[in-house]
C-alpha cells in the first residue's frame, strides 16, 4: 500500500508541474509511450508535435515518468544558460563503462574536472592534431580505393567510426592505433560491442531493470566487453605515468613530441596541487573515447551522404577545397579557415542530421520560461535538438538542404541557441573545436579524391542510437577522380 500512496503522490506533482502546458493527448495507461511504438520514427514524432506545440509540449511514458519536451530556441536558451544537471536515466546505463566524468557529472565536481581538462583543447594542442587525422583520414581513403573496383556502394558508417577512434588513439593518447587495418583488436571490437548494448538496453524496457540485465547473455557480453575496455584504459594510464615519472617535467617531453590530451589530463593540477585520482582519470579517458568518436563519425558520414546527394553543392565544395590544397593530399592548420562554403556545408549537415539529436536535463532548482510558464525543480526536460533544426518557424524550407543558411549575414540574424549540434552554455561539448577540425580534414580529403553518388536503393532509414544513425546503413557510390 505505501509503495502504491508513493506512485500516486508522484503522478500527481507531475500532473501539477507540467499541466500548465499544452501537448498531445495521452492514454491512460501507456501516457505517450504508444505513439513511440506505433510509428517509424520517434525523431518524426518529435517533429511532428513541435509543430503543434511550438515551444514545448509534456511527454509520459507511463504514468509515473515524464517531462517536458523543448521544441523552441528561447525554451532550449532557458533551459542552457543553467548549470542543471543531465538527468541520471538517460545516462545511467553508460556509466558503468565511461565511470563519472565530465558527460555525467554535476555541480562543483564537474566545474573542477572541466577547468582541469579545458587546456587539453586550446588551439595550442590541436594544432598539431591535424597532420595525424589527415594521414587517419587516408588510410580510409586507401581502403575505399581498393574497394571501388567491387561497384558496390560503401557503408559509411563503419568505416568512418573505425577512422575516428584511429584518430582519437593517436592524437589523444599518442597510441600507435592499427583498428582502420585490424578491427578485430580486442580493444576496438570491446568498444563497438559497449556501444552497441548500451543502445540495446537503453530500447529494451525488461533490461532497465539491473537484475534483469546482470542475468542476460547480454549482460555477460557487457561484463566482459566492460573488462578488456578498463583494463586497457587502465594500461594506457599506467605506462604514460611511468613515462611521465620518467621524463620529469612536461617541457622535455614537448621538445620530443607534441603534447597530447593525456598528458594534459595526467599533470593538471588546480590552485591547491590537487590532480585527478586514478578513478576520475580512467573515467575521463573513457568519456573522451566514446563521446570523441561515435558522435564525429555520424557528423562525417552524414555530411557524406548529403554531398552525395546535391552534387552542385559538393562540386562547390571540392573546387574550394582544390584552390587551398592544390597537390598537396594531407591539410594543414592554417588550411581550416579557408574553407567557409565547405564549413557551411558540415553545419547545414549537421541541421538535418545533428549527430547528437536530443540531450536532456533535470532541473535542480525551478524554471520560468519566456512566456512565463514555469516548472518546479525535479522535472525531467528532454530538449530536441532534431524538432528545433526542422522547425519551419524557425527555419525557411526546414527540409531543404541550404548551406547558404550559414553565410555570415544569415547566421547573425538568426536566434542564438536555433543550431545547438554541440550544445550551448557551460555544459557545452568541451571537444566541439577538436570535432570540427576532424570534419573539416575528413570532408577535405574525401572530396580531392573521390566523387560522391547517392545509392537509390538505400536511403537511409534515421534512427536516434545514442547518436543520430541509420538503421539499414548510410551508403554511397564512389568514383575516383
Amino acid at each position: 500500500m505505501v509503495k502504491v500512496y508513493n506512485l500516486y503522490l508522484t503522478w500527481r506533482e507531475l500532473d501539477k508541474a507540467l499541466r500548465p502546458f499544452e501537448g498531445p493527448k495521452r492514454h491512460w495507461l501507456y501516457g505517450n509511450a504508444h505513439e513511440f511504438l506505433e510509428e517509424r520514427s520517434d525523431l518524426d514524432i518529435m517533429v511532428r508535435h513541435a509543430e503543434q506545440y511550438p515551444y514545448s509540449y509534456p511527454i509520459w511514458l507511463g504514468n509515473f515518468f515524464a517531462g517536458l519536451a523543448v521544441c523552441h530556441p528561447e525554451y532550449a536558451k532557458a533551459v542552457l544558460s543553467r548549470q542543471d544537471p543531465k538527468d541520471a536515466f538517460s545516462h545511467y546505463f553508460i556509466t558503468p563503462w565511461i565511470g563519472k566524468g565530465l558527460l555525467v557529472l554535476s555541480g562543483q565536481k564537474w566545474f573542477h574536472h572541466r577547468r582541469l581538462l579545458t587546456p587539453g583543447f586550446h588551439y595550442d594542442v590541436l594544432k598539431p592534431y591535424v597532420t595525424l587525422m589527415s594521414d587517419c583520414v587516408t588510410i580510409m581513403l586507401d581502403k575505399w580505393e581498393r574497394l571501388i573496383p567491387d561497384e558496390n556502394p560503401v557503408e559509411l558508417f563503419h568505416h568512418v567510426s573505425l577512422m575516428t577512434l584511429d584518430t582519437i588513439m593517436k592524437c589523444a593518447f599518442s597510441s600507435h592505433s592499427s583498428c582502420q587495418l585490424d578491427s578485430e583488436s580486442p580493444y576496438i571490437k570491446a568498444v563497438y560491442e559497449l556501444s552497441r548494448l548500451v543502445d540495446h538496453r537503453f530500447y529494451f524496457i525488461p533490461y532497465h531493470n539491473d537484475l534483469i540485465f546482470h542475468l542476460s547473455p547480454h549482460g555477460y557480453r557487457f561484463r566482459k566487453a566492460l573488462k578488456t575496455a578498463h583494463e586497457h584504459t587502465d594500461k594506457v594510464i599506467k605506462e604514460r605515468k611511468q613515462s611521465l615519472k620518467n621524463e620529469m617535467e612536461l617541457e622535455k617531453i614537448q621538445k620530443k613530441r607534441h603534447l597530447d590530451f593525456l598528458d594534459i589530463l595526467l599533470c593538471a593540477k588546480d590552485e591547491n596541487g590537487q590532480g585527478l585520482c586514478d578513478e576520475d582519470l580512467r573515467a575521463e579517458v573513457d568519456t573522451f573515447m566514446f563521446e570523441g568518436h561515435d558522435t564525429t563519425a555520424s557528423g562525417i558520414s552524414w555530411t557524406l551522404y548529403c554531398l552525395a546527394k546535391y552534387p552542385d553543392y559538393q562540386e562547390k565544395c571540392r573546387e574550394e577545397i582544390r584552390d587551398v590544397l592544390g597537390e598537396r593530399t594531407t591539410v594543414e592548420w592554417e588550411d581550416l579557415s579557408k574553407l567557409p562554403f565547405t564549413t557551411m556545408c558540415i553545419k547545414e549537415s549537421m541541421r538535418l542530421y545533428p549527430p547528437v539529436p536530443e540531450i536532456a536535463r533535470e532541473l535542480k532548482e525551478p524554471i520560468t520560461f519566456c512566456d512565463g510558464r514555469s516548472l518546479p525543480k525535479g522535472i525531467n526536460i528532454f530538449l530536441s535538438i532534431y524538432a528545433i533544426n526542422r522547425c519551419s518557424s524557425i527555419w525557411d524550407d526546414p527540409e531543404v538542404f541550404d548551406p547558404l543558411r550559414f553565410s555570415p549575414e544569415n547566421s547573425f540574424k538568426r536566434n542564438s541557441h536555433a543550431f545547438l549540434p554541440f550544445s550551448a552554455g557551460g555544459r557545452n561539448c568541451i571537444g566541439q573545436n577538436f570535432a570540427m577540425n576532424e570534419m573539416k580534414v575528413a570532408v577535405a580529403l574525401t572530396l580531392q579524391r573521390f566523387e560522391l553518388r547517392p545509392d537509390p536503393k538505400r536511403e537511409p532509414k534515421i534512427v536516434s542510437q545514442l547518436v543520430l544513425r541509420s538503421l539499414n546503413g548510410i551508403y554511397i557510390n564512389l568514383k575516383k577522380l
